[in-house]
């Protein structure tokens, strides 16, 4: 853009660069590579995001930008995301990249430990000085737009004002994902997109929605109940890369397409591994001896006959139909589908077990105290044998025979784990093949050059 004609901005932005983009790949870590933007692209994806890019590392590493940053003419639109917590180092790792992409994309919605430490992500929102610099001096001084994406706050009220004071600092597109920061891992639980209606209500710019969703009709959903300008999918769009396009394929389709835009646009094998843990989770949890192999391999070619081993166990064991059900609970296993975070189960069961305390309670209430003592006690040790009995159930690993407390290395000559072998090698001066210790190696290669 030229002083003559200026950036475009808010709408105007979003309708004729952005094409109107409704339905958007977001920046995932190692995960929103090249290949796999392609691969979204080609199902139904509209604008994408890379994956998150350290700006001060982006500055000042060469290979670091080479192997994180890559873009072809097809890769478009396409927003650069970066995080970062000085106004002056985002702007130079943006200045690389303006040319190659529409929009640079400041994360403010990380809430990994990792952020906490190296103050940016979500651990910056409570420093609107800080946020209200970087937003302004990237829209001052870059030829492209600015865009930021969010988590919210527990009270609505500030979430709003939150967005009015990056819009005000020059964000021209805001996505929200509709949790909280302390809202991961095991406690992720649902977005609200109350949050995100209340932003789209009260900003000029285009809204984004982020969360919830894992099939189309979640899609419909969100733009129904919020209002939004576009849809976001992180997770969801790992399992099941067509999920825009309300179908769910065969995972060895998905993985095999995958692989070949792998050999088109190389990335790192770590990358290529991760999306395949994705495509065949459900298959991998049916054919666990398939596990070892994806795990352990040390090239595209070995990653790609893991695959197909896993595609001819799925036939060796049952005859794939071509139904395209993909209403929750109906879907083979074979197929893409989303996966249900383990913490969703918990709190059902979690709402199960409250309904028959509730029972409990109303039973012993009708009785004297005596009595409702003695229901509650043998309500409670019900309770502790089933969470012994399901603790054994799911303890599958073998302890390490020395701390008894991490699991032992799958193929570890001393059936210790990975720090207590270290520990045993190096006093004992042996050697580990699994967790790749040489202890014994080095000495006699130095002893040899002695003599």
């Amino acid at each position: 853009y030229t002083m003559t004609s200026p950036k475009p901005s808010g709408y105007d932005f979003w309708r004729t660069v952005l094409n109107g983009a409704h339905l958007v790949m977001a920046p995932m870590v190692d995960q929103s590579e090249l290949a796999w933007r392609m691969l979204g692209r080609r199902y139904g994806v509209q604008l994408c995001y890379t994956p998150m890019l350290h700006a001060a590392v982006f500055v000042r590493d060469i290979s670091y930008r080479r192997q994180f940053f890559s873009t072809c003419p097809e890769d478009r639109p396409l927003i650069v995301q970066f995080c970062g917590n000085n106004p002056e180092t985002v702007l130079k790792a943006a200045k690389l990249v303006e040319s190659s992409c529409d929009a640079i994309d400041l994360n403010l919605g990380c809430p990994q430990s990792v952020a906490r430490r190296g103050r940016y992500g979500a651990f910056l929102q409570d420093e609107w000085d800080v946020i209200h610099s970087i937003v302004s001096t990237l829209h001052q001084e870059l030829s492209v737009p600015v865009t930021c994406k969010v988590r919210v706050f527990e009270d609505v009220d500030k979430t709003v004002r939150y967005a009015q004071m990056l819009e005000k600092a020059g964000c021209q597109l805001l996505t929200v994902h509709g949790r909280t920061r302390d809202q991961k891992g095991g406690n992720t639980g649902l977005a609200s997109w109350a949050h995100v209606k209340a932003v789209k209500e009260n900003v000029s710019i285009p809204v984004f929605a982020n969360g919830n969703i894992l099939y189309l009709r979640d899609v419909k959903c969100c733009f129904h109940e919020t209002g939004v300008d576009g849809i976001m999918s992180a997770e969801g769009q790992l399992y099941n890369p067509a999920l825009f396009t309300g179908l769910s394929p065969y995972s060895w389709q998905m993985a095999e397409e995958y692989l070949e835009l792998v050999k088109e646009y190389p990335c790192p094998l770590s990358f290529v591994r991760g999306h395949l843990f994705k495509i065949w989770h459900h298959t991998l949890a049916k054919h666990p001896e398939c596990r070892y192999k994806l795990a352990k391999a040390r090239s595209l070619d070995v990653l790609a006959e893991a695959s197909s081993d896993l595609k001819a166990a799925v036939f060796s064991s049952c005859q794939p139909n071509d139904s395209e059900d993909t209403l929750p609970g109906s879907i083979p296993y074979y197929r893409c589908q989303p996966y249900i975070r383990p913490a969703t189960l918990r709190l059902l069961d979690q709402r199960q077990q409250g309904l028959k305390r509730s029972h409990v309670d109303e039973e012993a209430s009708s009785t004297g105290s005596t009595e409702k003592r003695k229901v509650k006690q043998r309500f409670e040790r019900r309770q502790l044998k089933q969470k012994s009995a399901d603790r054994k159930k799911y303890q599958k690993w073998i302890k390490c025979e020395h701390c008894k407390a991490n699991p032992k290395g799958c193929d570890c000559t001393h059936s210790l784990c990975s720090s207590c072998c270290k520990i045993y090698c190096a006093n004992e001066v042996l050697d580990c093949r699994a967790h790749r210790l040489i202890f014994k190696s080095r000495h006699e290669q130095e002893r040899e050059k002695r003599k």
